[in-house]
């Protein structure tokens, strides 16, 4: 009877010896593709990041990557679940391009996406407050430099607010700045780029609450304000200044492909 069973137990254990050596488990060593459709969103000291989910199904997140040319190298800074993701390290004034990988559950990581996309953050602000220049000259103007008002005729003065005539209401710009209405808006970050012609030939614009306008300052800068509110003897808007001279980008930046290799570089680095 012993010999029986063992004779049996030894039996069953080859079959399953000769099965598992007939059918490995072989780890999946696959990448996931390349996320694409990524999109930028230009804020305050920081940068959205929005891209289009894999379509693979043992997605198990993304990481993120930013350098400062599309050729350079690509730092990590940080990594979701989701795609989306907010650079809260980037800095005004600096230009950043932005790459995404996908990686599965068994830690494969996939290429760098391929979008040639970059953003410049740049400061702005809500509520400020401009006076009529004509009976409030020493507060009718705004400067972009110093983020504040200051006298119409001041030399750092973008722009300044008029009640004409008790009926209509003005922006007016320098000389040698422009300034054009860009219709109704619902927010200052509607309008993403400068525009490259419309410009108000008699350098003003009759500000209207809800529109957003784009100003071109004396010494290539872009700006654009949005009336939110005016009375006989003030107009508040918010606001919105690239810091970057001749760079047009006020918001948003748009996706296009390009083939070109990236370097990616696993390390953590403060911006």
């Amino acid at each position: 009877m012993k010999k029986t069973i063992l004779f049996i137990l030894t039996f069953l254990t080859a079959i399953i010896l000769t099965s598992c050596q007939r059918n490995p488990v072989t780890p999946n060593t696959i990448p996931p593709s390349a996320p694409t459709g990524l999109l930028l969103l230009n804020g305050n000291n920081s940068v959205e990041i929005m891209w289009n989910r894999n379509p693979e199904n043992d997605i198990a997140g993304y990481n993120v990557y930013y350098a400062y040319s599309y050729n350079g190298k690509y730092t990590l800074i940080g990594s979701t679940q989701n795609n989306y993701y907010v650079d809260n390290g980037a800095q005004n004034g600096t230009t950043y391009y932005y790459a995404v990988t996908a990686y599965d559950f068994n830690g494969n990581e996939s290429a760098l996406s391929a979008d040639n996309v970059s953003a410049t953050p740049r400061p702005d602000g809500f509520n400020a407050i401009v006076f009529d220049y004509i009976n409030y000259p020493s507060s009718g103007g705004f400067s972009f430099i110093s983020y504040s008002d200051v006298a119409y005729n001041d030399a750092s003065c973008d722009f300044y607010f008029e009640n004409y005539n008790g009926s209509t209401f003005y922006i007016n710009v320098r000389s040698k700045s422009d300034i054009e209405d860009m219709g109704p808006t619902n927010d200052i970050t509607d309008i993403p780029y400068a525009p490259s012609s419309g410009w108000s030939p008699t350098k003003d614009a009759v500000a209207i609450i809800g529109h957003t306008y784009v100003i071109w300052t004396f010494d290539n800068y872009y700006a654009k304000i949005r009336v939110t509110n005016i009375t006989s003897s003030r107009m508040v808007f918010d606001w919105a200044f690239q810091t970057v001279a001749g760079n047009t980008q006020l918001k948003r930046a748009s996706t296009s492909s390009a083939n070109s290799p990236k370097t990616m570089v696993r390390l953590n680095s403060n911006k």
